[in-house]
């Protein structure tokens, strides 16, 4: 099963689009005083600009049934079950913070708040899941 932010892809490859497609048609309707390198320049620019917002598309929690795979912005972790203690996202808070066994926590930018109800929802379901899978044992103090 896999969860993935809405809101956040649709504006992050929305915008990607529009940056890439206005500085390529900007390029072509240069001046003649520009030379080709100026034009290839400004659509590569347009280019690194849909990268960037690539890294705030590509969240995603992918939850298997041996493990479970957490892609953030620029990392990947990937999880067992067992070293998964909860999965809380307090009010207020963008996204919902993994709880592991070793006493650390691990964003998780693949459930975001702004997505409302939806999020919510997934929340709950991973949650679900987890507690099916057997959650991890809390850290010794």
């Amino acid at each position: 099963m896999t969860w993935r932010p809405r809101n956040m892809r649709l504006v992050a490859y929305g915008l990607a689009a529009v940056v890439v497609a206005t500085l390529v048609i900007l390029a072509a309707v240069l001046p003649p005083t520009w030379q080709l390198s100026d034009r290839v320049g400004l659509a590569a620019l347009g280019l690194v600009g849909a990268g960037a917002l690539h890294l705030l598309g590509r969240p995603r929690l992918v939850a298997a049934p041996g493990r479970v795979t957490v892609v953030n912005s620029i990392r990947t972790h990937v999880l067992e079950w067992a070293e998964i203690v909860d999965i809380r996202m307090p009010v207020g808070e963008p996204w919902p913070s993994i709880d592991l066994s070793d006493g650390t926590t691990l964003a998780v930018m693949a459930i975001q708040s702004n997505d409302g109800g939806l999020a919510t929802a997934q929340l709950a379901e991973f949650q679900r899941l987890l507690r099916a899978q057997g959650e991890g044992r809390e850290p010794a103090r």
